[in-house]
């Protein structure tokens, strides 16, 4: 067996692609991860050098995974600056390191495919990224937000750790419309909820939703201006993605890329938000503002999506990492799971101690964000 090392996506058969991890999960789509490579969003410059994994025995595939060699932790949502920390106090470099995850992303999905039919597959595997990394000074692997979830016991040894984050989701009980989903709250949050969503045209907004090809070239303009100017007020430099993705990339993708743009009374845009759309779940991933509006975030982010999981049927409505907000607007704490595995000995049990603290104090969390959800049932009504 040998373990092939792909330093760009084009590298590898659509079809095995394809066939190994799906068409319909938006960010490891042949398509996107090649479009970002072509519209430099994933480069050597940018710290994520392409580095995609595939196990072959002769033409046959026993494992895979995305991969991209990363020279700091930037975009990845999983926080192991300490981590690195720790490396640096020990006279030791923390990068360059592995991750198998979807670029600038939070969103679950998959990350790891092996033979169904081979019972040592995901073992074999997994030993042979690990021998690599350690052949070529790569100081761990990040296996971040996958949904298809190892056991721990199918795992090699006892290297490999579990780190639990908590998102908030919003679950779709086959509501007949947004109205529906509203009676499910307490009269109270119910009634604070509307009084959001009158303000938008009380303040002489109007927002219209776009899928594929309804979204002009105009707007893809427009969205990268809010996008880029949203970047710079908050963290003072530009977004990750760039112009070139949005313009040229965004709009082969089909059916996928949905759009919210606000427009003002004067018919001018002021706002957009972006989702991409699988065959279950919306996921919603950026936004931009060019004037501030009282709730205008939580209609163009939030309510519109909900409708749009409504209306289209989707289960699931993830709408991005962080933001407590959510709770009172009926998104449901969420954990989620990544897998890391480090290089250095000394180092994997205090990580390991580290998540399962973490992971202790994750799941209270998650309980007590619970019981604040705006559910009757939640407020004794």
């Amino acid at each position: 067996m040998e373990l092939f090392v792909y330093g760009s996506i084009g590298d590898i058969p659509r079809y095995e692609w394809d066939r190994w991890f799906g068409s319909d999960y938006p960010f490891l789509g042949y398509d996107f991860l090649l479009g970002l490579e072509t519209s430099d969003c994933t480069t050597v410059k940018s710290g994520w050098a392409p580095f995609h994994l595939v196990l072959r025995e002769g033409d046959i595939a026993i494992g895979a995974a995305p991969g991209f060699l990363k020279e700091h932790s930037y975009g990845e949502y999983v926080f192991d600056w300490a981590w690195a920390d720790a490396w640096h106090r020990q006279g030791l470099e923390y990068y360059p390191k592995l991750v198998s995850a979807a670029p600038f992303t939070p969103a679950t999905g998959p990350r790891l495919w092996t033979d169904p039919n081979r019972s040592d597959a995901l073992g074999e595997f997994s030993r042979a990224v690990m021998a690599l990394c350690e052949e070529k000074g790569i100081t761990g692997w990040h296996i971040l937000f996958a949904d298809n979830y190892p056991a721990q016991e199918e795992l090699p040894g006892d290297d490999f750790v579990e780190r639990v984050t908590c998102q908030f989701h919003w679950m779709n009980r086959g509501y007949r419309d947004f109205e529906d989903f509203l009676q499910t709250f307490s009269s109270r949050k119910r009634k604070n909820l509307r009084k959001e969503r009158a303000s938008i045209a009380q303040q002489g907004l109007s927002l219209c939703t776009f899928r594929g090809d309804a979204i002009t070239s105009a707007h893809w303009q427009f969205f990268h201006h809010c996008y880029q100017t949203t970047y710079a007020k908050r963290s003072g430099h530009g977004g990750y993605l760039t112009k070139a993705f949005f313009l040229e990339v965004c709009p082969t993708l089909g059916d996928i890329p949905v759009m919210v743009i606000a427009e003002d009374e004067a018919g001018l845009p002021v706002a957009a938000a972006l989702y991409f759309e699988s065959s279950h779940t919306l996921f919603g991933r950026y936004w931009g503002c060019l004037r501030e509006y009282d709730n205008l975030h939580f209609e163009a982010c939030y309510y519109r999506g909900i409708e749009y999981c409504i209306q289209r049927g989707l289960q699931r409505f993830d709408p991005g990492a962080q933001g407590e907000h959510k709770i009172q607007r009926g998104f449901e704490p969420t954990l989620t799971r990544s897998l890391h595995w480090v290089a250095e000995p000394g180092f994997r049990e205090p990580i390991a101690a580290f998540c399962r603290r973490e992971k202790d104090q994750v799941r209270a969390y998650q309980q007590e964000a619970s019981s604040l959800l705006p559910f009757k049932n939640m407020a004794g009504e």
